[in-house]
């Protein structure tokens, strides 16, 4: 897949055969993400990073990032929507967006983030933006190359 950037404001979207989320989706995602961002729960770090997953049939979950005094109890932004629409039922997703106050680069799922979604499968959308505007596509499978899934564990 090829990388784009685009502008939130103009509805840029991937020229990409795979993707199967529209424009209108897309900046809805862009939307749901930086208002998650508010929410998050970052007095450590002071990083806040919201996440919107858009799933099979068009409904939008969205995250923050949720912090612990123990650090490793964290949650990521990305996880926290995963599980909210896992607890939900659902269980087969199109894409992500993601938003943090980062103005130099892009926000991408960390290491985990990227394996939790890899689980659910490869072929997902995932939105990468900064506070201009702007967004960076990529597909998990570019993220998260030669990885490792559920499919896997049958070979076993």
């Amino acid at each position: 897949m090829a990388q784009v950037s685009g502008s939130c404001s103009q509805g840029s979207a991937p020229n990409s055969a795979s993707s199967s989320v529209g424009p209108e989706q897309i900046q809805h995602l862009l939307h749901v993400c930086k208002e998650a961002k508010k929410t998050a729960y970052c007095p450590y770090s002071h990083f806040p990073v919201g996440a919107a997953l858009l799933t099979g049939d068009g409904k939008i979950f969205s995250g923050c990032n949720v912090e612990n005094a123990c650090f490793p109890l964290g949650v990521c932004a990305e996880r926290t929507a995963i599980q909210k629409a896992i607890s939900e039922g659902y269980r087969n997703f199109r894409a992500m967006a993601i938003a943090s106050d980062s103005e130099e680069e892009f926000i991408v799922p960390c290491g985990a983030c990227r394996q939790v979604m890899r689980e659910f499968g490869r072929n997902w959308d995932v939105y990468m933006t900064k506070p201009n505007g702007t967004y960076m596509f990529k597909t998990l499978e570019e993220l998260l190359p030669l990885s490792f899934g559920p499919e896997g564990l049958k070979k076993l």
